[in-house]
């Protein structure tokens, strides 16, 4: 916003880039990862076992290499980060992503320095992004930055997300934002029923905006906006043919599970389908009504984080972060 103190110089990578903070946070996910799942994730990359994807966006892209580097400690003296490929799709084709505020918004465009067609739903987004990061990195905020006006933007910004995910036809649009990632998770936990795949782990690295949209789906979503480096799980354990979802929101806490509404923790495969049929999309262009296709309309909705992995010896889930 116009009159924020922290221009781009302020950042040691400029704007809407992945700092030093976000780079150890998404290390110590993957540190997390890899206490979490071993003796069954091998130790070292193996291609057959892990696939990766981000959205073309320069931060998920360096979020997934920082998560990698923790979830694949270094094991060679002369090499002091092993590379694991990291897929993508261009952005334009990546599928998987009442208040009484008059006053509020007066003080806004006169702090802030935003014209008043800029005080939109996302003007005061970017307003609170900007701010949230800020106080992420131990910057100093503004005078007029309360506590106050910041619980105030950070309502204003569920407000507009619970807006496009959840409130008025909030199950069509979860369909729309988060049924088509939930068919390709569904879809490999399926697979692994009829198929010995080698396959382990897929993961997928993007925004918040996608892991609200896939709760939405599932009737998970709390509310609340997710913190940075958040991680949604799902975990299939093939032996059974059950399904385990958790919520990692803290690095200083354990995982939260997460039920499924109307399911025990764990699910049967088949009931988990069954409960979540409704929040399935199939065909992103049929139902839009769009005549053209991109590369990866069937694998993500929006600018999809999540992705699937085996958990146990005989399982297989699915993992989400934030970034």
């Amino acid at each position: 916003y116009p009159t924020d103190p922290h221009k781009a110089a302020a950042w040691p990578h400029g704007f809407q880039q992945l700092s030093e903070v976000g780079i150890l946070q998404q290390k110590a996910l993957g540190k997390f990862l890899r206490e979490r799942y071993a003796g069954f994730l091998s130790p070292s990359y193996k291609p057959q076992e892990i696939y990766v994807r981000s959205t073309d966006y320069d931060r998920t892209i360096m979020s997934a290499q920082a998560n990698l580097m923790g979830l694949y400690p270094n094991s060679h003296p002369e090499i002091p980060w092993k590379p694991v490929p990291i897929h993508t799709v261009p952005a334009k084709y990546d599928k998987v992503r009442e208040h009484n505020l008059y006053s509020f918004m007066e003080k806004m465009a006169n702090y802030t320095g935003l014209k008043s067609e800029q005080l939109t739903l996302r003007g005061l987004w970017k307003v609170y992004d900007t701010l949230f990061c800020q106080k992420t990195h131990n910057m100093t905020l503004p005078s007029w930055a309360t506590a106050q006006v910041l619980a105030t933007l950070s309502e204003i910004e569920v407000f507009n997300i619970e807006a496009h995910v959840g409130m008025h036809a909030a199950q069509e649009k979860a369909r729309f934002i988060g049924g088509l990632l939930l068919d390709a998770i569904l879809s490999n936990f399926s697979k692994m029923v009829c198929q010995d795949l080698p396959l382990k782990m897929i993961i997928y690295s993007a925004h918040d905006s996608t892991l609200i949209a896939l709760q939405a789906a599932l009737g998970v979503y709390n509310g609340h906006l997710p913190p940075y480096a958040a991680c949604h799980g799902f975990e299939f354990y093939q032996e059974s043919n059950n399904v385990a979802m958790f919520y990692r929101n803290r690095s200083d806490q354990r995982p939260y599970i997460l039920p499924l509404p109307g399911c025990p923790t764990p699910c049967p495969l088949p009931l988990f389908i069954h409960l979540t049929r409704t929040a399935i999309l199939k065909d992103w262009d049929a139902e839009c009504q769009n005549p053209q296709s991109g590369p990866g309309r069937a694998v993500i909705a929006l600018a999809a984080a999540v992705g699937v992995l085996s958990v146990t010896l005989l399982g297989m889930g699915v993992l989400y972060w934030r970034r």
